[in-house]
């Protein structure tokens, strides 16, 4: 009865903090992941700042809704132990139930050894596109990543290179005006550009026609 006659947190967001809480919604809403906003939830820790959540469950294996994991934000935490600003992001979960969970739906850990494509993003007007991007490859059954910290071309690249990636696709600016990607085959240095509509709706023909050979790529798009 107390709890449910406080006053209600989102009444009380500063201007930064509805921004960003917005701005979450936002990027939720994009990519198709329902959620409920629940504003009696906390978490056992005082360090946390921003968004906190849950991650719940009606698998039957569990017999009724059950919280997999939970977490949130802690951009102060790494300053609070002494160390530099550094942004932080994290959850805990319960091994048990997700092994048990993961039987349940059938759910198979691929052995990854290179990673299929890394999305280099120019701009904070390409982040939703972005995501939609990652999850997108993903459910088509490709590993993927990508910058999270808004960095220039240059480095992300590097970041490919360094974890093997087999093709990068780049998303500026006019990229998401035209609906035209720039994809680079790492290997042999080769670049074309594809729809984005065909990213999203093919990118399995795509990418093994792009990573066969140099021949197979021209043939594959014209040139």
């Amino acid at each position: 009865e107390i709890v449910k006659n406080a006053p209600r947190i989102l009444e009380f967001l500063s201007d930064e903090a509805r921004t960003h809480f917005e701005k979450v919604q936002q990027y939720l809403t994009a990519l198709e992941i329902p959620f409920e906003i629940d504003e009696t939830m906390v978490r056992g820790l005082d360090y946390y700042q921003d968004t906190i959540f849950e991650i719940m469950t009606d698998s039957k294996s569990f017999g009724a809704k059950t919280t997999i994991c939970g977490g949130g934000r802690y951009d102060g935490l790494v300053q609070e132990l002494d160390g530099p600003e550094t942004p932080g992001f994290g959850f805990g979960l319960g091994m048990e139930r997700l092994v048990l969970l993961m039987k349940d739906e059938q759910v198979e850990i691929p052995d990854l050894q290179e990673l299929d494509a890394y999305i280099v993003g120019l701009g904070e007007e390409t982040e939703e596109e972005v995501l939609k991007l990652s999850i997108s490859l993903r459910q088509q059954g490709y590993s993927v990543d990508r910058d999270f910290f808004g960095r220039k071309a240059k480095p992300q690249f590097k970041n490919a290179q360094k974890y093997g990636a087999k093709v990068v696709i780049t998303l500026g600016e006019e990229e998401l005006a035209s609906r035209q990607v720039p994809l680079k085959v790492m290997s042999t240095g080769k670049e074309v550009k594809v729809d984005l509509a065909d990213v999203y709706q093919d990118f399995d023909s795509i990418f093994r026609q792009a990573t066969m050979d140099t021949t197979a790529i021209d043939e594959y798009f014209g040139k």
